[in-house]
């Protein structure tokens, strides 16, 4: 599985604390980690509901921790991640 980084992911990327950009780091490996079930359970990977991004459909959310999130665009073997921050900045 392929992953692409936007940006606006790696501009908010570079804006997250030490420790959250070590735990996102973890949580993108996860992303890869079984071919035939790619999304690990403990990122609750799910479609966001309404329009989260304008210009965009489709957009799941993956768990960093408690308080964080990534958007992403799920296409066959690829994943583009869209933005990353806090829960509260996005829903």
């Amino acid at each position: 599985m392929k992953i692409i980084r936007t940006d606006p992911f790696k501009k908010d990327f570079g804006k997250l604390p030490d420790d959250i950009k070590r735990q996102t780091e973890k949580a993108l490996k996860l992303l890869t980690t079984n071919p035939f079930h790619p999304f690990h359970p403990s990122l609750h990977i799910k479609k966001t509901k309404g329009e989260i991004m304008k210009g965009f459909s489709d957009i799941f959310e993956g768990r960093i921790t408690k308080s964080y999130r990534f958007l992403c665009l799920i296409k066959s073997d690829v994943i583009t991640l869209l933005r990353c921050g806090k829960h509260d900045d996005f829903f």
